[in-house]
């Protein structure tokens, strides 16, 4: 295995070979590079993944609301997300609300063997971009109920709560999922938006095998919870991996890391994606769109090693008062 391809490599790479064309008009390949990172991970020690995922909520309408305006389209999304080799794919009970995991469902399934879906419970939505937190344990108990009813699952691989409700003991709202562990309705639990302290008080209630907290190259406030899951061999799914959809998007951005994706013949995006799977190995981005040439974009990401002096180079561009 090589330790180091480099820009030339990568270039070269590219021009052997012609996979889709992608957003801007330019044709990026899905060439085979040698590999200086595991492209894999055992989540929970037994559930093996490829580290760069898909997050499904961009399939709803505005606002992470309703029914996606082209439902068709989020399908093919899905579908060609699978094959282009995701097997991990995000999504949560909120998102549309219960849309997004019966189009997951009415996309994919009977679902191909090894895929991992990840849904999360414990929010609920008065309204378009509205978001509100309950963490009652006979509210999660039913959540888990409908989240496998619509997925049409027997188990739920990942089940994470969305966020804990400040109102409700986490170990009471923790209590009744591990009941439903102990069920078989669930295999492995997560959390996301959480610090460490609140991940080992987690711990003392159930095994905890993976973190989701907003984490980006411009964006690294979760830099602690990043290195305990390190630490702790549990995984790290960063949220808006690539910056969101808002100004901190980074499709959006004009920067110094735009510049620096140039050098490399490659988008802001990819670059920002390549920099997140060489961070940390328990890494396991799961940037989300509804756009097929997006999707190409994103996965063609995956390919792009990054020798020590560019990582380097990129890690100091994409701080906070390189970008902001």
């Amino acid at each position: 295995m090589h330790n180091d391809v480099t820009r030339r490599t990568f270039l070269a790479a590219l021009s052997t070979s012609a996979a889709g064309v992608l957003t801007g008009g330019l044709q990026r390949i899905l060439a085979a590079i040698p590999e200086a990172r595991d492209s894999t991970f055992q989540l929970g020690g037994d559930l093996l993944v490829n580290r760069l995922g898909f997050g499904a909520m961009r399939l709803t309408g505005e606002g992470i609301w309703g029914w996606p305006p082209d439902r068709e389209n989020a399908k093919k999304v899905l579908q060609r997300a699978v094959e282009l080799g995701v097997n991990f794919i995000d999504t949560a009970d909120a998102y549309g609300p219960e849309t997004n995991e019966l189009l997951i469902a009415e996309a994919l399934y009977p679902y191909p063997k090894g895929l991992v879906i990840a849904t999360k419970g414990g929010q609920t939505r008065p309204g378009p971009g509205k978001w509100e937190q309950d963490g009652r344990p006979e509210y999660l108990a039913q959540a888990v109920d409908k989240s496998l009813k619509r997925l049409k699952l027997e188990r739920i691989d990942l089940w994470q709560l969305h966020r804990i409700d400040r109102k409700v003991p986490v170990e009471e709202s923790l209590g009744a999922i591990k009941k439903a562990q102990d069920a078989g309705k669930i295999r492995h639990v997560g959390l996301s938006e959480v610090s460490v302290a609140e991940i080992e008080q987690a711990k003392k209630v159930m095994p905890i095998v993976s973190i989701q907290n907003r984490y980006n190259i411009t964006d690294r406030d979760s830099e602690a919870a990043l290195n305990y899951c390190a630490k702790e061999k549990m995984g790290f799914i960063p949220w808006a991996p690539i910056g969101g959809s808002g100004t901190r998007a980074l499709s959006k951005s004009a920067n110094q890391l735009e510049a620096e994706a140039k050098r490399h013949n490659v988008s802001a995006v990819q670059l920002a994606l390549a920099w997140l799977l060489q961070r940390s190995p328990v890494m396991l981005p799961i940037p989300g769109t509804s756009s097929l040439a997006h999707l190409e974009e994103n996965m063609a990401a995956e390919k792009l090693q990054l020798s020590a002096e560019e990582w380097k180079r990129i890690e100091d561009l994409g701080r906070p008062h390189g970008i902001l």
